[in-house]
């Protein structure tokens, strides 16, 4: 580690700063970048006992993790999640700074993982941190999951972090995760759910030939094209009470045919469904295929779930988060499900979670941000939150 990315007890408190110390650890998926090292300083610092693991399944990636945990061992168990891990900066010269060095200006904090999410993550240990300073012998225990391998693939992250968790005998009642959740402005959206998402890729095979001859030939882009309409033309559904309709995206249909005049023998198209809670995805399948089989039974499919749609029901977690995001901005968050997948996809097996973090309107962008003042309001925001998850006896 780094003299520069040291935490003190100082930087600890300030929100700002322990962050700026996060964003100079260059930890593009899957390297650690020296992230995972800074925030087991801070919190050993802060009175936590720490667990470093490393995870690699065949044909991936290692991918380093830290579990953290302070507490009485009486009481409700507070969980916060997240990653250090970021996305590539792309070209570095489209920047309108260095995107590790955390430069503040005109009072944006500019850098890879400012919003997704080492704010988030900078935010809760600085309010933790004070939190600690007045309620040093709270009545529970709280609790990390920082993994570094949520923009990549996954697999080595969160979810084995869990199983190990349980093999130990580590519960959480409620899991914050810090995920860039807000819209417009911070604090307008908590997620209390997740569609499910489906990667589907259809081929259909033919005959090659000659255009001038198709009696010669077999055409699989004719039946694709019907098959396709089948699956765009008629809604899934229309929503539930906390879902957006279920949607079904094609994202790229191709035949690899240079050739004008050749009937091409083969024929692919991959598409995505983000799914609501009406359906699960053995369900989802079935809706697939019942579409296709109204053109034709002979094509393969084949699909990848990366993850299930889930609903956490309003409760304690959502309204504390509800009561802490009004105390400090004034303003009434919406609870909703909206976005892509996330790692409460797997904690929500394990504890009632829910998402809430910065503005994600600049998340994976060139010169992502977030103001100063944000940053700031959201650690208040978490340290409300705390306050109230562990009240004052």
């Amino acid at each position: 580690m780094t003299e520069a990315s040291s935490p003190d007890t100082q930087r600890l408190r300030d929100a700002v700063a322990f962050t700026q110390d996060l964003i100079r650890c260059p930890s593009v998926t899957p390297e650690e970048g020296g992230a995972l090292d800074l925030m087991q300083e801070a919190l050993t610092s802060l009175g936590f006992e720490c667990t470093r693991m490393t995870f690699v399944s065949e044909g991936s990636y290692e991918v380093d993790n830290l579990f953290a945990r302070r507490g009485s061992g009486k009481g409700p168990v507070f969980g916060y999640a997240g990653h250090t891990d970021v996305v590539p900066i792309g070209d570095p010269s489209d920047w309108s700074v260095d995107p590790f060095s955390a430069d503040i200006v005109d009072g944006r904090l500019i850098g890879r993982g400012a919003v997704d999410m080492k704010g988030s993550i900078g935010a809760f240990v600085a309010a933790l941190a004070r939190f600690l300073d007045q309620r040093p012998d709270f009545d529970g225990d709280i609790m990390f999951i920082i993994t570094g391998d949520e923009e990549g693939i996954g697999i080595n992250g969160t979810k084995r972090v869990l199983e190990w968790m349980e093999e130990q005998g580590h519960r959480m009642d409620h899991c914050l995760v810090g995920e860039p959740t807000s819209n417009d402005t911070l604090g307008d959206m908590i997620k209390i759910g997740r569609r499910g998402s489906i990667n589907f890729k259809l081929t259909v095979n033919g005959m090659q030939g000659h255009a001038a001859y198709p009696q010669l030939a077999d055409n699989p882009v004719h039946p694709m094209v019907q098959m396709l309409t089948h699956l765009t033309t008629e809604p899934m559904d229309s929503g539930t009470e906390h879902f957006l309709p279920s949607s079904l995206q094609v994202v790229t249909v191709d035949v690899g045919n240079p050739a004008t005049n050749v009937i091409p023998a083969k024929i692919t198209a991959n598409f995505n469904v983000r799914f609501n809670d009406i359906y699960n995805s053995d369900q989802v399948i079935a809706w697939v295929r019942e579409r296709l089989h109204r053109v034709r039974d002979d094509y393969a499919l084949e699909w990848r779930v990366s993850g299930e749609s889930f609903l956490c029901p309003p409760g304690k977690l959502s309204d504390l988060l509800t009561a802490s995001i009004e105390a400090v901005t004034g303003i009434r968050a919406e609870l909703g499900t909206s976005g892509g997948t996330s790692d409460a996809r797997f904690i929500r097996s394990h504890a009632t979670v829910a998402e809430f973090g910065l503005l994600n309107d600049t998340a994976h962008k060139v010169d992502e941000h977030c103001t100063v003042t944000e940053l700031e309001q959201l650690s208040e925001i978490y340290e409300h939150l705390l306050e109230g998850y562990f009240p004052d006896a």
